[in-house]
Protein backbone atom coordinates (compact mmCIF):
# COMPACT_ATOMS: atom_id res chain seq x y z
CA UNK A 1 0.00 0.00 0.00
CA UNK A 2 1.16 3.36 -0.95
CA UNK A 3 0.44 6.41 1.92
CA UNK A 4 0.15 10.19 0.97
CA UNK A 5 0.60 12.57 3.99
CA UNK A 6 -0.15 15.83 3.87
CA UNK A 7 -1.70 18.90 5.72
CA UNK A 8 1.34 20.43 7.55
CA UNK A 9 2.54 23.57 7.59
CA UNK A 10 3.29 26.72 10.42
CA UNK A 11 0.92 27.38 12.94
CA UNK A 12 0.78 29.00 15.75
CA UNK A 13 0.99 27.78 19.60
CA UNK A 14 -3.00 26.91 20.49
CA UNK A 15 -3.79 26.86 17.12
CA UNK A 16 -4.89 23.80 15.24
CA UNK A 17 -3.97 21.26 12.06
CA UNK A 18 -5.33 18.67 10.42
CA UNK A 19 -3.43 16.15 8.72
CA UNK A 20 -4.24 13.25 6.23
CA UNK A 21 -2.96 10.41 4.74
CA UNK A 22 -4.31 9.17 1.28
CA UNK A 23 -4.04 5.06 0.96
CA UNK A 24 -3.97 3.28 -2.67
CA UNK A 25 -2.82 0.04 -3.63
CA UNK A 26 -4.26 -2.49 -1.16
CA UNK A 27 -7.81 -2.96 0.70
CA UNK A 28 -7.49 -0.05 2.84
CA UNK A 29 -10.41 -0.93 5.50
CA UNK A 30 -7.83 -3.85 6.27
CA UNK A 31 -4.97 -2.45 7.32
CA UNK A 32 -4.85 -0.78 11.36
CA UNK A 33 -3.26 2.85 10.59
CA UNK A 34 -1.19 5.51 12.71
CA UNK A 35 0.48 8.65 13.50
CA UNK A 36 4.21 8.73 14.35
CA UNK A 37 6.28 11.81 14.59
CA UNK A 38 9.67 12.66 15.01
CA UNK A 39 11.38 15.99 16.49
CA UNK A 40 14.57 17.11 15.62
CA UNK A 41 17.76 14.94 17.18
CA UNK A 42 14.86 12.52 18.45
CA UNK A 43 13.76 9.41 17.99
CA UNK A 44 10.42 8.66 15.89
CA UNK A 45 7.66 8.30 18.72
CA UNK A 46 4.12 6.71 18.34
CA UNK A 47 1.23 9.53 18.32
CA UNK A 48 -1.89 7.50 17.71
CA UNK A 49 -2.95 4.37 15.93
CA UNK A 50 -6.85 3.48 14.91
CA UNK A 51 -7.36 -0.05 13.96
CA UNK A 52 -9.49 -1.24 11.06
CA UNK A 53 -12.89 -0.74 11.83
CA UNK A 54 -12.39 2.37 14.35
CA UNK A 55 -13.18 0.40 16.98
CA UNK A 56 -10.25 1.43 19.05
CA UNK A 57 -7.51 4.19 19.17
CA UNK A 58 -5.05 4.64 21.24
CA UNK A 59 -2.57 7.96 21.47
CA UNK A 60 0.38 9.00 23.18
CA UNK A 61 0.20 10.07 26.45
CA UNK A 62 0.90 13.85 25.93
CA UNK A 63 -1.62 14.66 23.42
CA UNK A 64 -4.65 12.32 25.03
CA UNK A 65 -7.48 15.08 24.17
CA UNK A 66 -5.64 17.36 22.17
CA UNK A 67 -5.32 14.87 19.15
CA UNK A 68 -7.99 12.70 17.44
CA UNK A 69 -7.36 10.03 14.95
CA UNK A 70 -10.43 8.82 12.52
CA UNK A 71 -10.58 7.07 9.42
CA UNK A 72 -12.94 7.57 5.95
CA UNK A 73 -12.57 4.04 4.59
CA UNK A 74 -14.97 4.71 1.92
CA UNK A 75 -12.02 7.34 0.82
CA UNK A 76 -9.16 5.32 2.01
CA UNK A 77 -8.05 8.24 4.06
CA UNK A 78 -7.05 8.58 8.04
CA UNK A 79 -7.05 11.73 9.45
CA UNK A 80 -5.24 13.29 12.80
CA UNK A 81 -6.76 16.27 14.19
CA UNK A 82 -4.66 18.79 16.19
CA UNK A 83 -6.17 21.25 18.67
CA UNK A 84 -4.20 23.07 21.33
CA UNK A 85 -1.02 22.63 19.63
CA UNK A 86 2.03 23.19 21.48
CA UNK A 87 5.73 24.26 20.42
CA UNK A 88 6.68 20.68 21.24
CA UNK A 89 4.24 19.27 19.04
CA UNK A 90 6.85 20.00 16.58
CA UNK A 91 8.36 17.67 14.22
CA UNK A 92 7.87 15.71 10.76
CA UNK A 93 4.42 13.39 11.04
CA UNK A 94 4.36 10.24 9.56
CA UNK A 95 1.49 7.96 8.52
CA UNK A 96 1.82 4.22 8.63
CA UNK A 97 -0.32 1.37 8.18
CA UNK A 98 -0.22 -2.46 9.09
CA UNK A 99 -2.22 -5.51 9.39
CA UNK A 100 -1.41 -5.48 13.36
CA UNK A 101 -2.70 -2.83 15.53
CA UNK A 102 0.37 -3.56 17.66
CA UNK A 103 2.92 -3.72 15.15
CA UNK A 104 1.51 0.39 13.92
CA UNK A 105 1.44 1.23 17.84
CA UNK A 106 5.28 0.21 18.59
CA UNK A 107 6.38 1.87 15.34
CA UNK A 108 7.41 -1.21 13.34
CA UNK A 109 4.54 -0.89 10.63
CA UNK A 110 5.46 -2.04 6.93
CA UNK A 111 3.78 0.91 5.35
CA UNK A 112 5.02 4.33 5.82
CA UNK A 113 4.11 7.49 4.15
CA UNK A 114 6.74 10.17 3.37
CA UNK A 115 5.75 12.32 6.22
CA UNK A 116 4.72 15.90 6.74
CA UNK A 117 6.35 18.86 8.39
CA UNK A 118 4.57 20.58 11.40
CA UNK A 119 5.34 23.42 13.05
CA UNK A 120 4.55 25.11 15.81
CA UNK A 121 5.75 28.51 16.50
CA UNK A 122 5.27 30.52 19.76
Amino acid sequence: VQLQASGGGLVQAGGSLRLSCAASGRTFSGFAMGWLRQAPGKEREFVAAITWNSGSTDYKDSVKGRFTISRDNAKNTVYLQMNSLKLEDTAVYYCAADYLFRRVRSGNSDYWGQGTQVTVSS
